[in-house]
């Protein structure tokens, strides 16, 4: 193979700088295998992107390249080809000399698509189907938004579906009370810091499902973790799951199983039945898939066996969510599930009339 000065320093260029041999370069530079301009494009920005400073954007975008310079209202980073100025407002995250092909879940993190919120604004779901994890991985994340409700008849379990205080627990955990509290353990300096909220609305309820949707409105609430839910539909039998909850009081218990099926008729309704130990105070709590995703509510147990726990699947709760209008919480007549709507009146009042 002959090929003139020009192109032998192209060869001697581009061989270590790709980790290329000699003859593979040569083969490139002559067009035998590739244009040279076409693939070298390729070979620099992949070596660019496995070590570069990536910027995750608003518009779920993401930059790679070196920053070159930080300023207050502008991140320049060189992509090699040019110098880009991304504005500060535009920009979400920024994951500094990482290596991309070393540190995946880092990468995948820093480009993740964020979650999509529900038409209602009451919930949000996975925007992509994350990467499954261990339990220890996940229960260090989710544990703030896995909290313990409190009534002056009991106690049960719960779970953040909004940052600004609403969270789902079992309409049994707070039937007939209204003097509800509710447990938050706050992440601080990598420990979880306990808080109670005594001031707790009843937003909504339906015994029939046994959901209840309620609302921290104390005044000094700062901003909660929260959950996303999941799709129980896609879970497959055997798969694993955790609930996390306060069974007999014991506060943040965490217990592992599989889902046993996904059907299990149980007085009228189809819930999920699981091997994770459920016992009373875990009702209302989550149950997860390894994704960290809601795909249950934990709310009863075979008291004469092991491993024999269920929970009504995340589909209803989404629906009890869609539709909380009509569960909405009556002071007059709080034993009722659903709220009733006066009729439409077929008299015109005189105003209407002219």
């Amino acid at each position: 193979m002959r090929f003139g000065a020009t192109s032998a320093r192209k060869i001697r260029e581009l061989a270590p700088m790709a980790h290329l041999s000699a003859d593979v370069a040569a083969c490139i530079v002559c067009g035998m295998l590739i244009r040279f301009s076409t693939l070298a494009v390729v070979i620099l920005l992949s070596a660019t992107a496995a070590f570069a400073d990536v910027l995750q954007l608003k518009d779920k975008a993401a930059i790679a390249g070196k920053i070159l310079v930080e300023k207050r209202d502008q991140v320049f980073v060189d992509l090699g080809f040019t110098v880009l100025a991304v504005p500060r407002n535009q920009i979400v995250r920024i994951v500094k000399g990482e290596s991309l092909d070393r540190d995946a879940n880092k990468a995948s993190a820093a480009v993740s698509v964020p979650p999509v919120e529900n038409k209602t604004g009451i919930f949000q779901s996975p925007g992509a189907e994350a990467a499954e994890r261990s339990v220890r991985e996940l229960v260090s994340q989710l544990g703030e938004a896995v909290v313990q409700v409190r009534t002056p008849g009991g106690l049960g379990s719960g779970f953040i579906i909004k940052d600004d205080g609403y969270l789902i627990t079992n309409f049994h955990v707070i039937e007939n009370e209204t003097q509800i509290s509710v447990e938050v353990y706050h992440q601080k300096d990598s420990q979880l810091e306990r808080k109670s909220y005594k001031q707790v609305r009843i937003v909504a309820i339906n015994k029939f499902a046994d959901l209840a949707l309620l609302k921290i409105e104390d005044k000094d609430a700062a901003k909660f973790a929260k959950t996303l839910l999941g799709d129980a539909d896609a879970l497959a039998v055997g798969e694993r799951v955790f609930a996390i909850g306060s069974p007999l009081g014991l506060e943040r218990t965490v217990t592992e199983g599989i889902v046993s099926t996904k059907t299990r008729p149980m007085q009228g309704e189809l819930y999920l039945q699981t091997t994770a130990q459920i016992n009373p105070g875990n009702s209302g709590g989550p149950l997860f898939n390894l994704r960290g995703e809601v795909v249950g509510v934990t709310n009863m147990k075979i008291t004469f066996g092991e491993g024999l726990g269920f929970a009504i699947p995340v589909e209803a709760v989404k629906n009890f969510l869609n539709h909380r209008d009509a569960f909405a919480y009556d002071n007059d007549n709080p034993s009722n599930p659903y709220r009733y709507l006066e009729p439409p009146s077929r008299t015109l009042r005189k105003s209407d009339a002219r």
